[in-house]
């Protein structure tokens, strides 16, 4: 008897199996994934809870985009300094780090579109004079995060004064306290929701204007491998919707009491 006949009318539970356990494991298999880093010691961009989970505005919108792109994702921690060599070594995908757009960066680096504005700010005690211009803060000495677009601005602009480098922003903000630092430089936000609601920020406050631009970079973006055009589309749609339907802004109060785009 030919074998495909002697199936006609017999129950096939084994076939079942196929067509719906089979097929649905093999399309859980094909789901896309992405491993993505973010600093994790940024807060309130990116930071680690008691539990050792990475939390933040970053790794909610992280989260936000994969579920747009139906894309199974791993979020996790690296150090600033080494976050672009880890992409280029592909230990992961993207970068969602609130990493400013520059030009130096755009020669290693693909962008998405920008994903929130950048301003720099310096903090110092207060009554410091508001010029903090290269000439007013020659001998000065400033803290600034080692890697950062800050740190990128003062070795350029400021050759003239003595520059402390950290490994984490909190580092320098506890040197300014200490008195071992006259100002710091760094991310407007990040102090404003940060370090100046501390008691310790109490006799500091922001001193000079709003810098941005040039090697300040022209806002945030998300971070790929260069070439990769069809990422880089995937991620913008992805953008594009949580801007759309309001997931960017509902992420956005969650930390901030303002926009950021």
């Amino acid at each position: 008897m030919n074998f495909a006949l002697s199936l006609v009318g017999r129950p096939r539970p084994w076939l079942w199996w196929l067509l719906c356990c089979g097929i649905a494991a093999s399309s859980a298999s094909a789901q896309v994934s992405y491993r993505i880093a973010t600093e994790g010691t940024y807060p309130p961009w990116s930071f680690k809870d008691a539990q050792g989970t990475l939390q933040g505005w970053d790794v909610d919108i992280a989260n936000a985009l994969c579920e747009r792109m139906q894309a199974r994702c791993e979020v996790m921690a690296q150090d600033w300094d080494g976050i672009i060599p880890g992409l280029m070594a592909r230990r992961y995908d993207l970068i969602v780090a609130s990493m400013a757009i520059t030009e130096q960066r755009r020669q290693r680096v693909d962008f998405s579109d920008k994903y929130k504005e950048t301003v720099s700010r310096f903090i110092a005690r207060k009554g410091a004079s508001p010029d903090v211009s290269p000439a007013a803060l020659k001998g000065r000495t400033i803290g600034v995060q080692r890697g950062s677009i800050q740190a990128a601005y003062l070795a350029d602009a400021f050759r003239a004064s003595d520059i402390k480098y950290y490994d984490t922003p909190q580092a320098a903000e506890n040197d300014l306290v200490a008195g071992r630092v006259e100002y710091i430089l760094g991310n407007m936000v990040t102090y404003f929701v940060g370090f100046l609601q501390t008691p310790q920020a109490r006799d500091f406050a922001f001193v000079g204007p709003d810098l941005k631009g040039g090697l300040l970079g022209d806002g945030n973006g998300i971070a790929m491998r260069k070439g990769d055009a069809a990422l880089r589309a995937k991620v913008n749609a992805a953008l594009a919707a949580i801007r759309a339907d309001g997931t960017y802004d509902r992420i956005t109060a969650k930390y901030f009491p303002f926009k950021l785009m």
